[in-house]
């Protein structure tokens, strides 16, 4: 649920993203647009990790913007 967070506005997100992964350039972003799939292929490749831990990363960044799962 948090990726959809992050997606839906994703130029308010940007900046975390860009904070976070500091080899993405400005194109990249523009490219992945708050796909997560996109993010994790560029994850993979400026940083050469595996697809599982790249994704894993992004899920470890979303789970930050999820308030709705963290009632109780």
């Amino acid at each position: 649920m948090g990726w959809d967070t992050v997606q839906a506005d994703w130029q308010r997100h940007v900046g975390q993203v860009r904070i976070r992964w500091g080899r993405l350039t400005e194109e990249d972003l523009k490219e992945i647009n708050g796909r997560r799939d996109v993010l994790a292929e560029k994850i993979q490749r400026k940083y050469d990790l595996p697809k599982v831990n790249a994704e894993e990363e992004i899920t470890i960044f979303a789970r930050r913007f999820d308030k709705a799962t963290h009632h109780g």
